[in-house]
């Protein structure tokens, strides 16, 4: 049997993490909040040349990135081989086409940020995608269930660490983060019963986690069988983004300047930061790993606009 182990997640990473650059610009990394255990990280939108905020290039990025989050890693890796094979690139197309189809065109959805939480926690974080939910809708117009993500790492120790992922992006922040940590409170701190927000969860990881090679994600799938000594090595940890309104970029589309933009979100952080803290202490998650991801963004609504846009939607 497979062992899992960090170098095999490692290598089931998908994209660039330098292409994320290119939209996103790093503030700061690596923040700690007295008496937690989380880890604040803060981005902001990158400008280009001109000292423009490409909004719907961002959009066009995460479309580009559709069956990687959408489709799973065995299919994919199927497609590869058969194009290959013909020398072809139609069974990849088609699955890009059968991605970008399983999102939902509703104007309120929450799936661009969960899109954007799949970039910064692959890209950037370099924490695998373990289970692919999207695959399971049967309603375009639904979401589904459950956490907005399941990714795993590997400890010093040994122990695979679950990240239950968790995005919200509204306009303001504060309301943001409050929302985004009640709703993956529930999925650290309950007790393990098949009653628990996590069970379901677990009872897909057990029988569809997807490592894209069937016997890694066999030896994977033995950390959720009940039955396994395993299962008592898996800890829960979190990973968290919140995307909301902020006034420093520039206004109707105008010329900005990407230092400026960089010293008012890192002004910003230190408030923001202080919420999480305060919200932690609240939901009782001062113990717990958690990653938690800042995206200050010039309008949720018109980045939500861009999203459904580049995703084929009627805006």
């Amino acid at each position: 049997m497979a062992e899992i182990t960090g170098e095999v997640l490692d290598a089931i990473l998908s994209g660039d993490p330098d292409e994320l650059g290119v939209h996103l610009h790093l503030v700061e990394r690596d923040i700690v909040i007295d008496g937690h255990k989380v880890t604040v990280y803060c981005h902001c939108l990158a400008t280009d040349g001109n000292g423009k905020v490409k909004l719907k290039r961002l959009a066009e990025f995460m479309r580009h990135a559709a069956a990687d989050y959408a489709i799973p890693r065995t299919r994919i890796e199927e497609a590869r081989q058969r194009d290959a094979k013909f020398r072809s690139t139609s069974a990849i197309a088609a699955l890009h086409e059968k991605a970008r189809a399983v999102f939902t065109d509703l104007a309120k959805t929450g799936e661009g940020g969960e899109m954007l939480l799949f970039l910064l926690a692959e890209r950037f974080l370099g924490i695998p995608h373990v289970l692919c939910k999207m695959d399971l809708k049967t309603d375009s117009r639904m979401h589904y269930h459950g956490a907005d993500g399941v990714y795993a790492s590997v400890s010093d120790d040994g122990k695979l660490k679950l990240f239950w992922g968790e995005s919200k992006v509204y306009k303001d922040p504060t309301d943001a983060i409050r929302d985004c940590l009640s709703s993956l409170a529930p999925f650290l701190i309950e007790e393990d019963h098949l009653g628990s927000s996590r069970e379901r969860d677990l009872m897909l990881l057990s029988d569809k986690a997807d490592l894209g090679d069937p016997e890694l994600s066999g030896a994977f799938r033995r950390f959720f069988d009940t039955s396994s000594p395993l299962s008592n090595r898996v800890e829960y940890c979190g990973v968290a983004l919140v995307g909301f309104d902020a006034d420093f970029y520039p206004e109707d589309d105008g010329p900005g300047v990407l230092e400026d933009m960089v010293d008012a979100a890192k002004k910003g952080l230190k408030v923001w930061s202080t919420s999480v803290g305060r919200r932690l202490a609240a939901e009782k998650l001062q113990h717990f790993d958690i990653h938690f991801l800042c995206l200050p963004l010039p309008s949720v609504d018109k980045f939500r606009e861009a999203f459904l846009e580049a995703m084929g939607a009627d805006v």
